[in-house]
């Protein structure tokens, strides 16, 4: 640094003219690289700092979450049930997750002891729900922006679509990109089509929506995906845990369908019963017309159902199976 005529780390900020291009590389995707732009100054102006000089204010204090701790205080304090209803607009972005920190401050992993459940109208701004802490229901009469449920930790997310507004749910995406990613546990449920990377990452979370986009499920380690539509292509690329079904009413969804890691699988007695358990919740929840004739049909619409499955977590499931069946064996011979 000293050479450079430097003595902190700040001067050392933003003055790219002391780098030098090597002029030796003969690989042929970097000799030709022009890194000009890259390296070029941009003159700071005289009020201007060259690197972070001034405190950034981000108003904290008056984000969404603050009202939301607020109307939490009878459960943080005294476990007590809490009903709410606030209106959401865009610009409130990762609502809840403030909350969910406050939650964890008092009740760790266990979540609250009583639920806490708060209506929002409007437009949910990006991460709404984003590790949401269990024993908390958010739910949205409007429509949502990208990572809806990001690293989703207990928490249940409704979504559906505004009562006044005359749009068909199913035909219409009604939440952003990137659902789910990255989430550990909890339920959501979703009346109206999501975007691209539904459940990009999920490891826990067990969700319905009425169709996505591109790259569904991708690089998915658990949970369940319930897509009561169509999908996008490059479907479950990457996709090693958690089970997802799919209503493919085209009959189309093998063109869309990555199957590198996965296999189509039959649908079973167990696989009925979930199904049952959370699209019965979805139409609770969400009053989903799509849910309701699925169920009103049932047997019909399980015909057309599709189950994509990993290989290696079906392998692991069914070598877990085995072993408790013969530890069963054993226990009931050595009785």
């Amino acid at each position: 640094m000293a050479e450079l005529g430097f003595r902190t780390i700040d001067e050392m900020v933003g003055q790219s003219q002391k780098l030098k291009i090597r002029d030796d590389i003969a690989h042929w995707k970097y000799k030709n690289l022009d890194l000009s732009p890259v390296l070029h100054i941009q003159p700071a102006r005289e009020e201007d700092g060259v690197y972070n000089q001034t405190e950034q204010n981000h108003n904290l204090e008056e984000v969404l979450d603050r009202k939301l701790i607020q109307a939490a205080i009878p459960a943080l304090e005294k476990g007590e049930a809490v009903n709410a209803e606030f209106p959401i607009i865009n610009t409130d972005r990762s609502a809840g997750t403030m909350l969910s920190n406050e939650i964890s401050k008092v009740y760790k992993d266990q979540g609250l002891p009583q639920p806490m459940n708060v209506k929002f109208n409007g437009s949910a701004g990006q991460s709404f729900g984003a590790f949401l802490a269990k024993g908390v229901k958010f739910e949205v009469e409007g429509d949502a922006n990208d990572y809806w449920g990001k690293g989703l930790s207990g928490g249940t997310l409704v979504l559906y679509p505004d009562a006044k507004s005359s749009i068909v749910a199913e035909d219409n995406i009604v939440v952003g990109n990137v659902c789910f990613y990255g989430a550990t546990s909890g339920e959501s449920y979703i009346r109206g089509m999501a975007g691209e990377r539904f459940c990009v990452r999920n490891s826990g979370a067990k969700v319905v929506v009425e169709g996505v986009g591109d790259h569904g499920c991708e690089y998915m380690t658990g949970g369940v995906a319930v897509i009561l539509g169509s999908t996008g292509r490059n479907f479950a690329a990457g996709m090693s845990g958690g089970v997802a079904y799919v209503w493919d009413k085209a009959g189309d969804f093998e063109t869309k369908l990555n199957p590198e890691l996965v296999d189509l699988d039959p649908i079973e007695q167990e696989d009925r019963e979930l199904l049952l358990d959370m699209l019965t919740k979805h139409v609770k929840f969400t009053g989903s017309e799509v849910a309701q004739s699925f169920l009103d049909n049932f047997e019909a619409s399980i015909a057309s159902l599709v189950k994509v499955m990993p290989r290696d977590y079906k392998a692991v499931l069914l070598k877990r199976k085995a072993e408790a069946e013969q530890a069963q064996t054993e226990e009931v011979e050595a009785v």
